[in-house]
């Protein structure tokens, strides 16, 4: 490690601890281990987690802040500034509700939970906005307090149930997702349904009663139009009457107004197939991985001395702060996507490059490894980012199995040899055509019946000198430790010196190279097996930048084309970046399967109608071609992330869709499918309809800012699905219902 024989240590942190606290007592202790270290050792520390964590941490608080203000802000325009303050109540009501939650389901506080906050602030006040609009209508009409809080309540708590229950199933395949995946992204689900239920009990209990202390003011339409807009909200006389004129032409002709709101779903599908594949993006870490492997009869001394002066390229280029290699042997896992396993392997070595900022580090990856191939042509350079998901060995994968390790390997040889063919591959390989170094000897039978040496005298001896004989122990502080005899390196690493051995039977000693001939053989270094099967894995490595499903895409069309052939019983299977989105997303739809029916189930209970509930799934699916419109038209590609939002936004953008179909349903001429009187309905619950809207999409702000390749099209998918569903709920329903009751 830089040049310096060391021992590699990694400290590891218990889930249930913080780690500010934990380094701090961790740096106290090395401090006074290294006060007792004797002269000529060090302790150098190459990574430290908790700078990164509290970064992070502390920008997602700075978000979540940011969001929650971003939130009260748009409630203020929408409704004035008395209904945001009443509203705005249940963000602190429901914040330190979920902590409490998170403390007694023993969730630590950390980028996932944070996150599971902001993708809930936009949701934690939509029942509260629909429940304090109703209140206040109901005061305005006349009625006293108790009973406006009384009918209110009545009236919306099963539609405020339905969606809230709609909501919380949608968000359940991503809580108990199995596996890597849903470790990594579980508890955003765990805490949007914490929050989601708080939210319900705040906004039928403690919302009510303090809009019925706090009753709305009169309108005033003499009076200065901000200030009006100040404490009613916004509204704007010209864009009423239009709305309500576009309204009242649709209505007339329900089909169009339903075609003409199925519009940018059907694009969204349409332009599904166009969206580029990145299922796990890359880190934003000013750090990245290097690997060098020589040729596997390559001695450690060899890998010491190359791997110092690549570490002296690297370190020539600005930027670059520190570079750690690990000769030997795999880096510890510093970070969770990293793959260990590499041990004992003298031909081997992994860096960790530290560089000034992130931007350096994605320009820096693709630089170093043009440069360190064209220096270390006999060897296997690796220059790769840290990414996130679960931990795959290499982005690009096929799986050959087989039982005959001969055929195995051409097999493996001629798929490899098309993957290297593709265009951005920096590197290939399999697992079988890794060989070491076999020293051979073809034994002359007569000789050895001569000198009375038998070929497993030869053997034993043979293994005795190379390989070394257990001579004794040393205790080493409580370890005793065994000491092994055998020639020395020098003597075991050169041919020539091992034809000049000899060997010893009853006091006579002869050349070892009399009884036979000496040659080295190649062996294959390992058989490898997956699922109990011998297979070949053949992998490949691509440039920094391109998407692991358009090199896949390339390279099938090249076996395609080349009409490779397996022998029978021989299968191939395509692993990878790939064989992980596949089984992630084969979880997520066998836990959405059971859920969509309880969905449906809670949808026409509550609805009483199972054309109604048809309708409100429409909706659902419309969504979820408005979240593939979003990314299609921001350029963001499709990926896990999406695929999360995709399935959460099903839940919440059918919210809205529930209200208004209960409240035409509750209303005498409307539910007779009277157009007037479904247009004064639909216009009623307008105001709550868009602000729900606004502040739901404005909660995925900070989501958005925060860059990456990570976060943004979560956000974007789900709050582009909202607020293009916000026209499903105001033109797509009502026009749906019309329809119904007209054949």
């Amino acid at each position: 490690m830089n040049g310096h024989p060391a021992i590699a240590i990694a400290l590891l942190v218990r889930s249930n601890q913080r780690i500010d606290q934990w380094s701090q007592q961790v740096y106290q202790t090395l401090d006074l281990f290294q006060e007792n270290l004797p002269r000529g050792l060090g302790l150098n520390i190459v990574f430290d987690q908790t700078p990164y964590v509290e970064d992070r941490l502390n920008s997602l608080i700075i978000n979540l802040l940011l969001g929650a203000g971003c939130v009260f802000a748009v409630t203020v325009l929408m409704m004035g500034w008395r209904s945001a303050l009443i509203v705005g109540c249940a963000l602190p009501l429901s914040g330190l509700m979920v902590f409490a939650g998170m403390q007694w389901l023993e969730i630590p506080f950390h980028q996932m939970s944070i996150t599971g906050l902001i993708v809930a602030l936009g949701l934690l006040i939509d029942n509260e906005i629909v429940v304090v609009d109703e209140v206040q209508n109901n005061l305005k009409m006349g009625l006293k307090p108790i009973k406006a809080l009384k009918k209110s309540v009545n009236y919306l708590f099963i539609p405020l149930l339905a969606s809230t229950l709609t909501t919380v199933c949608a968000f359940l395949p991503i809580a108990l997702l199995p596996g890597p995946s849903g470790e990594f992204v579980g508890t955003i689900g765990v805490n949007v349904i914490i929050a989601l239920t708080f939210s319900l009990l705040i906004s039928l209990s403690i919302i009510p009663a303090i809009t019925v202390y706090f009753p709305p003011p009169n309108s005033d339409p003499s009076s200065f139009l901000p200030l009006r807009w100040f404490n009613e909200g916004f509204s704007w006389g010209w864009l009423t009457q239009k709305y309500r004129w576009s309204l009242h032409q649709l209505f007339k002709y329900p089909i169009l107004g339903i075609l003409l709101a199925l519009c940018l779903p059907i694009i969204g599908f349409m332009q599904a197939g166009t969206l580029q594949e990145q299922f796990f993006p890359t880190a934003d870490r000013d750090q990245f991985n290097l690997e060098l492997e020589f040729p596997a009869s390559t001695a450690l001394a060899q890998t010491r001395s190359q791997v110092l002066e690549a570490r002296q390229l690297i370190l020539e280029h600005e930027g670059v702060k520190n570079v750690q290699w690990f000769i030997g042997e795999s880096e510890p896992r510093f970070y969770y996507n990293l793959v260990e396993g590499r041990k004992n392997e003298p031909n081997y070595a992994q860096a960790l490059v530290e560089t000034e900022s992130p931007e350096i580090s994605r320009a820096l990856i693709p630089v170093i490894q043009k440069e360190l191939d064209k220096v270390y042509l006999n060897a296997r350079v690796l220059v790769r980012p840290l990414e996130q998901g679960p931990p795959v060995d290499a982005p690009v994968e096929l799986r050959i199995y087989g039982s005959d390790l001969d055929i195995l390997s051409d097999l493996g040889q001629k798929f490899r040899q098309e993957l290297s063919q593709v265009s951005h591959v920096t590197h290939t390989r399999d697992s079988l055509s890794e060989n070491l170094a076999k020293l051979g000897l073809q034994i002359d039978e007569e000789k050895s019946r001569l000198t009375q040496f038998s070929n497993a005298n030869i053997a034993n001896q043979l293994n005795s000198t190379l390989e070394g004989v257990t001579g004794g122990t040393i205790v080493e502080s409580s370890e005793e430790l065994p000491v092994r005899v055998r020639v020395n390196g020098l003597q075991r690493g050169d041919l020539d010196n091992i034809r000049s051995l000899y060997l010893t039977e009853n006091r006579q000693s002869v050349p070892f190279t009399s009884l036979g001939n000496v040659t080295i053989l190649p062996e294959i270094n390992q058989i490898t097996r997956r699922n109990g099967q011998r297979v070949n894995t053949v992998q490949g490595f691509v440039e920094m930048g391109i998407l692991p499903s358009q090199v896949l895409s390339e390279f099938q069309k090249r076996l395609e084309n080349a009409n490779l052939v397996v022998p029978s019983g021989y299968t191939l299977e395509i692993g990878g970046e790939s064989a992980e989105r596949n089984n992630a997303v084969g979880r997520l739809l066998s836990l959405a399967g059971v859920l969509t029916i309880i969905m449906v189930t809670i949808l026409v209970l509550s609805l009483g109608s199972f054309r109604l509930a048809a309708v409100i799934g429409v909706v659902g699916i419309c969504s979820v071609g408005l979240g593939l419109f979003a990314l299609w038209l921001f350029d963001y590609p499709f990926g896990f992330m999406s695929i999360i939002g995709s399935i959460g936004l099903v839940g919440v953008a059918i919210n809205d869709s529930i209200v208004v179909l209960t409240a035409i349903k509750d209303d005498p001429e409307a539910r007779l499918g009277n157009p007037r009187a479904v247009r004064e309905i639909v216009i009623h619950s307008t105001r709550h309809v868009l602000t729900t809207t606004f502040t739901t999409t404005i909660g995925f702000v900070p989501l958005l800012l925060g860059g990456g390749g990570f976060w943004p099209p979560l956000a974007i998918v789900i709050a582009g699905g909202i607020f293009g569903a916000t026209l499903l709920a105001l033109y797509f329903v009502p026009c749906s219902y019309l329809l119904i009751k007209r054949t």
